[in-house]
């Protein structure tokens, strides 16, 4: 008989050995979020990859942050604010950066 592992378990898996396929994972997230509005998935994506780097009572430990209140925070009924993000983005070793949408605008001097 064959043992199945869950989808979960297998995306888990690949978020925590490839840097790569996290970071294209969170990416498609933010642009999602980016288009639709809706944080559900980008708050399941942040916590599918707390829980790659060891769970969320890690993550919790390594910002200094009660670990109900992140749990809380990145809940599907979670509303964080943009502090909390941030803060989170920088325990999984990410930063929120800024880019132009058009790069065909013209900035006069």
């Amino acid at each position: 008989m064959r043992n199945y592992r869950s989808h979960d378990d297998v995306m888990i898996e690949r978020l925590k050995n490839d840097l790569e396929y996290r970071h294209a994972y969170l990416q498609v997230a933010v642009e999602n979020f980016q288009e639709d509005g809706e944080s559900h998935y980008l708050l399941l994506a942040l916590r599918n990859v707390a829980e790659a780097q060891g769970g969320v009572p890690t993550l919790a430990k390594k910002v200094n942050m009660g670990k109900t209140s992140l749990y809380k925070a990145l809940s599907e009924d979670g509303n964080p604010r943009l502090d909390t993000i941030y803060t989170i983005l920088g325990g999984l070793g990410y930063k929120i950066q800024v880019v132009p949408v058009d790069t065909n605008i013209s900035y006069a001097s």
